[in-house]
C-alpha cells in the first residue's frame, strides 16, 4: 500500500521520463499499480505481482468499494449531492449511484467523503464538476476494506496476509491457492 503523494503518475513505466509512483517504492519484478490515481490526486494505491489480486479490484462485476476526499468549490445544495447519489452523466453514460457524505463545510468550499465502486477515468472529478462544484483536491482513503490511515505521503508498507485475504473477499473472489 503505497500513499501516493501528488506529481507521480501511476504507471510502471513513462515514455516522456515524468515521476512515476515506481520510483517510491522497491523494485520487485512483476509489481504493477492496482488501477489508476490520476497525476493530481493523492491518497492509498495498491501495487502487486499479483495478477489475480489485480484482476479481482479493477474488474467492475466485483464492485469494490472506493472512498475518496474531495475538497469541492463552494458549497453543494441537496439536490447536488441527490444528484452524485443517484447518478449523474458524465461523458454520455450515467455513474452508479454514489454513497457522499458533507464532511465539512468552509466559506468557499466542501469537503465531501464519496463512495463509488466504479472505476472510470477521473469519475469522482468529473460527478463533481458535472453537479456544477469542480474539486480542488482529491484523495482516496479506502478501497474495499483498507484504510489509509496514518501512513505518510510518499511512504509504502507491505500488506498483512489478513488484508489481502478481506480484498479477496470484498471481491467476491478465492486467494490463489498456490500463493
Amino acid at each position: 500500500m503505497l500513499n501516493k503523494p501528488a506529481g507521480y503518475i501511476t504507471t510502471r513505466s513513462d515514455p516522456h521520463a515524468r515521476d512515476t509512483v515506481m520510483s517510491l517504492v522497491p523494485e520487485i519484478p512483476g509489481l504493477h499499480p492496482i488501477g489508476r490515481l490520476d497525476k493530481d490526486t493523492t491518497g492509498l494505491l495498491l501495487l502487486t505481482n499479483d495478477g489475480t489480486l489485480t484482476n479481482a479490484l479493477t474488474h467492475p462485476r466485483h464492485r469494490v468499494n472506493k472512498t475518496y476526499h474531495a475538497w469541492v468549490q463552494e458549497i453543494p445544495t441537496e439536490r447536488a449531492v441527490r444528484k452524485l447519489m443517484t447518478g449523474v452523466e458524465i461523458e454520455g453514460k450515467k455513474t452508479a449511484p454514489a454513497q457522499v457524505e458533507v464532511l465539512r463545510v468552509d466559506k468557499h468550499r466542501t469537503l465531501l467523503a464519496i463512495t463509488i465502486h466504479e472505476g472510470r477515468k477521473r469519475q469522482v472529478r468529473l460527478m463533481c464538476a458535472a453537479v456544477g462544484h469542480p474539486v480542488i483536491s482529491l484523495t482516496r482513503v479506502s478501497l474495499g476494506p483498507l484504510v489509509l490511515g496514518h501512513l505518510k505521503e510518499g511512504k509504502w508498507r507491505d500488506l498483512s496476509p489478513a488484508e489481502v485475504q478481506s480484498l479477496f473477499r470484498a471481491a467476491g473472489v478465492k486467494e490463489r491457492e498456490d500463493k
